[in-house]
Parts: structure tokens; C-alpha cells; sequence
């Protein structure tokens, strides 16, 4: 299938004679096609994205099982919110798969894996170790702010948990603390990691130049970055219920959405790997599982 951004070239002379990223100017119309793109691409390979992200209604699961211990129960929602800080690494063969779709290659479960074999797969574990880091830092600091404000005595059950954090003075203390410092990590994960990884699967860039262009595309679009940290927030918190199984959805979804919002940021690298053209039709075996859903493949 043609990629839909092969029309939209503008300051392409530019990025290539200095060599580097060229930021563009996006809208919230912009962040809306990027949702409608990730949406046909996890139509196009349900089972495949379903796959790739068993690993988070699991994770949930166990969490939520934990929870009849009540000794982690405070820290139920910073591990809920934490999968907005971990996202953008574990997404990464989602990224390799909506960019075969955009080249008009085969996409497939295995072909996800393909993304290993990326020059810049290094800078890619680097960038998501130091996002495991920030996810680390966050759910202690979490711990922190609830200690301070009930100590260490755990709930006896979710009702008393409820009850403290909803009609108790420290409750609220807690909500407002915790919700302003979560929002300060969540800016420094969204700042860093908003195109870097799809850029770095893009152009095989290191860490580094991967970074400086997320920052330089978040301040460069405030407002419209600002909304999709919102969606993303919004979604995932509706993605944990129940159980967080509903991420099965959501994770692909942001997944596929995020390297479309990458095409919509970045201008069109002049020196990109040639577009391959589509494939004739493969046997249905062949797409097996994927043939089960009964939603029209792209």
C-alpha cells in the first residue's frame, strides 16, 4: 500500500543539507490521523499485536492477585500509570510492523522480531534501560509520598485503603502530591521517549540525536504534544479496567498510533530505505491467526 505521507515533503532540501531532523508544526487534527493510521494497523494484524502484548493483561493479572495481600495495594495505581514511562520501549515491534505495512512489506508475528536486527537495536535498549530507570525511580518516590503521608502501617482491606485515601486529609495530600509528581515523570518520559524510538528504528540513529529530536518535537508542539500525553493517559487508565485487560487493545493501539504521530513530526528522511513494493496475495495459512478476526485486512 502507498505510505501516506510520500505527498507531504516540505523542508526535505532542508533535513538533508543539515543533516539532521527536521521538526514540523502538527495539530490536534494531526494527532487524530495518527490514531485513525495505528487503528487500521492493529486491524490489518490483530492477532500479531495481540501477541506481542499478552505480556501486559498477565503482568495485570499477577498485580491484581498481589493485591489480596494489601501490602502493595498503595502502589497499584504508580504501577498501573508506570506502563505510560515503560510503553513507548515495549512497543517497539509494533513499530517494525506499522512501518512494513507503510512500505508496503509482508507484516507478520515474526516479522516484529525483525526489529532485533536494527543497526541502532543497541541505542534502543539503552534509551528503554534508562526509561526502566525512570519507571524504578517513579514507583519509589510513589512509595515515598504515601509513607509520608500514612507511614507504614498497610490497609487492612481495599474498603479501609479507600476510605484513607478518600475522606482523610492525608488522602487528599496524597492524590494532589502524587498526581504532581507523577505528572513531572510522565513529562520527562513523554519528552524523551515521544519519537525516539521510531526514529531510531527509522534512521538508525543513535540515543543521543534520538532524544534531542523527541525534546526538540515536544517543545516545538506543545499543545498538541500536551493532548497526546492526555490520550495516552486517558487510554491507558481505561485499558486497566478490568484487570488491565483491556492493554491488550490499548498497548497496540498506542503502539502503531505512535509511529504514525513519528511521520507526522518528523520530516521524511531524503536517504531512507527504498519502498518495496506489496507482495501478491499470500495463502490464507499464511495468516493464520490473523484470518480468525473478522475485520477487513489493509
Amino acid at each position: 500500500m502507498a505510505t501516506p505521507y510520500q505527498g507531504n515533503v516540505t523542508n526535505v532540501a532542508a533535513a538533508d543539507a543539515a543533516g539532521v531532523p527536521v521538526v514540523r508544526r502538527i495539530g490536534i487534527s494531526d494527532l487524530h490521523r495518527a490514531l485513525q493510521l495505528g487503528w487500521e494497523d492493529f486491524k490489518a494484524v490483530p492477532s500479531h499485536a495481540i501477541l506481542l502484548c499478552l505480556i501486559y493483561p498477565v503482568i495485570g493479572l499477577v498485580l491484581a492477585r498481589m493485591v489480596h495481600g494489601y501490602a502493595i495495594l498503595p502502589l497499584l495505581f504508580p504501577l498501573a500509570a508506570g506502563f505510560a514511562i515503560l510503553g513507548p520501549f515495549a512497543a517497539i515491534g509494533l513499530y517494525e510492523l506499522s512501518r512494513r505495512r507503510e512500505a508496503g512489506e509482508p507484516a507478520s508475528a515474526w516479522d516484529a522480531f525483525e526489529v532485533f536486527r536494527s543497526p541502532s537495536f543497541g541505542a534502543m535498549l539503552g534509551l528503554g534501560v534508562l526509561l526502566f530507570a525512570l519507571f524504578v525511580a517513579w514507583i519509589m518516590t510513589a512509595q515515598a509520598v504515601y509513607t509520608a503521608a500514612f507511614g507504614y502501617e498497610t490497609a487492612a482491606n481495599i474498603p479501609d485503603f479507600a476510605n484513607r485515601i478518600l475522606t482523610t486529609s492525608q488522602g487528599w495530600w496524597l492524590i494532589i502530591v502524587g498526581c504532581g509528581v507523577g505528572f513531572l515523570f510522565a513529562l520527562a518520559a513523554l519528552c524523551i521517549s515521544v519519537v525516539s524510538f521510531p526514529m531510531m528504528l527509522d534512521r538508525h540513529t543513535g540515543a543521543g540525536e534520538a532524544i534531542a529530536t523527541s525534546i526538540s518535537a515536544v517543545l516545538r508542539n506543545p499543545v498538541p504534544m500536551a493532548v497526546w500525553g492526555l490520550i495516552v493517559a486517558v487510554l491507558l487508565v481505561l485499558g486497566s479496567l478490568p484487570f488491565f485487560l483491556g492493554l491488550a487493545i490499548v498497548i497496540p493501539l498506542l503502539g502503531h498510533a505512535t509511529w504514525h504521530l513519528y511521520r507526522q513530526v518528523i520530516v521524511p528522511d531524503p536517504a531512507a530505505r527504498p519502498v518495496i513494493p506489496p507482495r501478491g496475495p499470500r495463502k490464507p495459512a499464511a495468516d493464520f491467526p490473523a484470518n480468525l478476526f473478522p475485520w477487513k485486512r489493509g
